[in-house]
C-alpha cells in the first residue's frame, strides 16, 4: 500500500468505527435495550446503514433467546434518521444459505 493511502485508510477505519458506536448507543436510547453486536456497516450517498444485533427476549437457556436485528440509518453527521426491525431469530439459530 502506498504512504499516501495509509492515513486515508486508517481516517476510513476510525470513521467506521465511530459511526458503529454511535447506531448502536442511539439505538440503544430509543429501544432501552443494550445492543449485542453491530453486525454489518456501509456508507451510503446520504450518510450509513448499519445492522445492529439487540436481545429482544431473555430466556434460559440462552440459546433460546430471542434476538433482533436492526437496520439503522444514519446521515453523515452520524445522527440516527431511521431504524427497522429486519428479522427476529433464537440466539441458537444458524442461517443456511444456498
Amino acid at each position: 500500500m502506498a504512504p499516501a493511502e495509509q492515513p486515508a485508510r486508517r481516517k476510513a477505519q476510525k470513521k467506521a468505527a465511530w459511526v458503529m458506536r454511535s447506531a448502536a448507543q442511539q439505538l440503544a436510547q430509543l429501544l432501552g435495550r443494550p445492543p449485542e453486536s453491530v453486525s454489518a456497516i456501509k456508507p451510503t450517498e446520504d450518510g450509513w446503514e448499519a445492522d445492529v444485533e439487540v436481545l429482544e427476549l431473555e430466556r434460559i437457556p440462552e440459546t433460546t433467546s430471542v434476538m433482533a436485528s436492526y437496520r439503522v440509518t444514519l446521515d453523515k453527521e452520524g445522527d440516527l434518521v431511521a431504524y427497522e426491525r429486519k428479522r427476529r431469530y433464537t440466539r441458537g439459530q444458524i442461517d443456511r444459505r444456498p
